[in-house]
């Protein structure tokens, strides 16, 4: 989702990268899971985020809808999010325990609290949000190391190709305010991304930037 905020206001007023320190280190959570409930639909899955779920629960993207996602447009482009359930509209893979169900392969947003990120020409970098953790005390550790997943420089490089062309949709259908174009737009990036399915061990960065392409020269005919 697209946010115009004053970055002062929401951060230590720092931009940082995957080699620094800043302070999220949070005793993994101990005794604490207020950031897995009450988020509406705001966690939004990408591509890679539907691969690591589907792979190792051994769940096709049509059963995750059935049991643990929702779709819903951001800013004009459908995209999935993690549910929320009952009285406190907690995650749905929230425990009984209050502890993430699927916390090795949980999806990156989860993975960057209290992190953001700041995108700008073609990449992104790093903010600390201000006011969204709970805990207190928080130590420092790199960034790369708090969201702990491998290829991180191809992971990084995933993540700003996947934002910039969905920003990119999105401004191209604000501007043509034509349903069955968004309808038939959104039908294509669902069907490219989500319901056509990865290859649970083959190289998803590859397979990724390969459909990328094709959608970039259909979504030109927008």
């Amino acid at each position: 989702m697209l946010r115009d905020v004053d970055m002062s206001e929401i951060s230590d007023g720092r931009l940082y990268g995957a080699q620094d320190l800043v302070k999220v280190g949070c005793r993994d959570c101990e005794g604490c899971s207020a950031c897995c409930s009450g988020m509406g639909e705001s966690i939004v899955l990408d591509p890679f985020d539907v691969w690591q779920l589907g792979g190792h629960l051994g769940q096709d993207f049509g059963q995750l809808l059935e049991s643990s996602l929702e779709l819903h447009a951001q800013d004009g482009v459908i995209l999935p999010n993690l549910k929320m359930a009952g009285e406190r509209e907690c995650c749905v893979y929230l425990n009984e325990k209050g502890r993430c169900s699927v916390h090795a392969f949980r999806p990156g947003l989860c993975r960057l609290f209290p992190l953001g990120r700041f995108y700008e020409n073609g990449s992104f970098r790093y903010f600390l949000q201000t006011g969204e953790c709970r805990r207190e005390n928080r130590t420092k550790l790199k960034v790369k190391k708090w969201i702990d997943l491998p290829d991180f420089a191809r992971y990084e490089r995933f993540v700003a190709d996947w934002h910039f062309f969905v920003r990119t949709l999105q401004e191209r259908l604000a501007k043509r305010q034509d349903m069955e174009a968004a309808r038939s737009v959104n039908l294509y990036v669902l069907q490219q991304f989500f319901f056509r399915g990865w290859e649970p061990a083959g190289d998803f960065y590859g397979e990724f930037a390969e459909r990328l392409e094709e959608a970039k020269q259909y979504c030109e005919k927008i």
